[in-house]
């Protein structure tokens, strides 16, 4: 039975192939791919701690890997992809890397790089004929008042963490938090979107508290879990560290047996290697093959996005690009990212529906939406801005 069942799979992929041939030469679809030159959020010294709020590496691989699974469906429709990758010092070097591309004949573009240059690179290009995705940028921002009409978001924006976050905490009736948030402005801005996610949901800060990593003798209690985590009893210890530099340190030194979340300890991801449902297992092969490590969220978001232009490009027969656009931001598209829900993207913000893992090291814990978080339309929206929420005005 599984011999026929090959051989009637290999006719029909044969059968494809050889009318894809038959019709000509495969139109070539190419995809471009910005990342920032040295960018520090890659830096191999920090890499090497592991933390769980730094990425594993850049998601350049994530891309491959989902033009490679979509060699064959391209095929099928005589339509071949590519990929082509182009650094820049900063967003204005981006934006001429861009234009060399789009004078090439790409529309389609992951963007890699850190929100602000994100925001200048989609302010630049405003009207033009082309897509962007942003693939690791997690500001709130950029779905809020930064927000365009052509850049589409498959990394989840901070909002979406914290409320998976602030739903879990609130499943384990840990209620009352204590907030540790760094110097830095994105330390600040994961902070601000845990209050907002704590307010929502009915979580009580019991109190906030700066902290500051340095060799300054001066600020040295800045820098002292125990110091910093005495005082008013809690349930939970929140830590906004976008470096992950310092929130290593936190669990398991706090002064109160306290479990730790944001930066360490529990984390809120869009991906994770240890994920083990909906065929993920084989997706995590696949790239742990191609890159030689692990799967973490922008390398899925990276992942995503190619394959969900392949989603709109086999649907709609290789239609013209209006015709794939709006494909791509209408609701019947259906992208399987792997994760149990069908995927696709807001169209009041452009960011893609999805659940949020949230997970440790090694084990993911739960699922969010958690099991409970209602929404009149679609529990996913239980994640981040819904409509009545967003300021986006593209």
């Amino acid at each position: 039975m599984m011999i026929f069942r090959a051989l009637t799979q290999f006719a029909l992929a044969a059968s494809l192939l050889f009318f894809a041939l038959a019709a000509g030469a495969a139109e070539v679809i190419r995809f471009g791919y910005l990342e920032l030159a040295d960018d520090p959020r890659y830096d191999e010294r920090k890499a090497f701690f592991r933390t769980l709020s730094r990425p594993l590496g850049a998601p350049f691989a994530g891309a491959e890997v989902a033009l490679r699974e979509s060699r064959f469906v391209g095929e099928a429709i005589g339509v071949s992809f590519e990929l082509a990758r182009a650094r820049g010092a900063d967003a204005r070097a981006l934006v001429a890397e861009l234009d060399k591309l789009h004078a090439e004949g790409v529309r389609h573009f992951l963007i890699d790089a850190p929100g602000k240059v994100v925001a200048e690179v989609a302010a630049a290009t405003r009207g033009r004929e082309l897509l962007l995705f942003n693939v690791s940028a997690p500001d709130d921002a950029l779905r809020q008042a930064q927000c365009q009409a052509h850049l589409y978001h498959t990394i989840p924006n901070h909002s979406m963490q914290t409320d998976a976050l602030a739903q879990f905490l609130v499943a384990k009736k840990w209620r009352k938090v204590l907030l540790l948030q760094g110097p830095r402005d994105d330390d600040r801005l994961i902070g601000s979107a845990f209050e907002n996610s704590a307010r929502r949901l009915g979580l009580k800060i019991v109190d906030k508290k700066d902290f500051v990593l340095g060799n300054d003798p001066r600020q040295r209690e800045l820098g002292n879990v125990g110091l910093l985590t005495a005082g008013d009893d809690h349930d939970v210890v929140f830590v906004a560290d976008s470096d992950g530099e310092f929130a290593r340190s936190v669990p398991y030194d706090t002064v109160r047996p306290r479990p730790v979340v944001g930066a360490e300890g529990l984390v809120a991801e869009a991906w994770h290697w240890a994920w083990s449902r909906h065929g993920a297992p084989q997706l995590v092969s696949r790239f742990d093959k191609q890159a030689g490590r692990h799967m973490g969220s922008a390398d899925w978001a990276a992942w995503v996005a190619v394959k969900a232009v392949v989603e709109a490009v086999v649907r709609t027969g290789n239609a013209p690009f209006d015709k794939r656009v709006a494909y791509l931001g209408g609701e019947e598209i259906t992208i399987d990212g792997f994760k149990g829900n069908r995927l696709y993207f807001r169209d009041w913000d452009r960011q893609l529906r999805q659940p949020i893992l949230i997970a440790t090291h090694n084990a993911v814990i739960e699922r969010a939406p958690i099991q409970g978080f209602l929404h009149q339309t679609n529990n996913l929206d239980t994640l981040g801005f819904d409509r009545r929420d967003s300021r986006c005005k593209p």
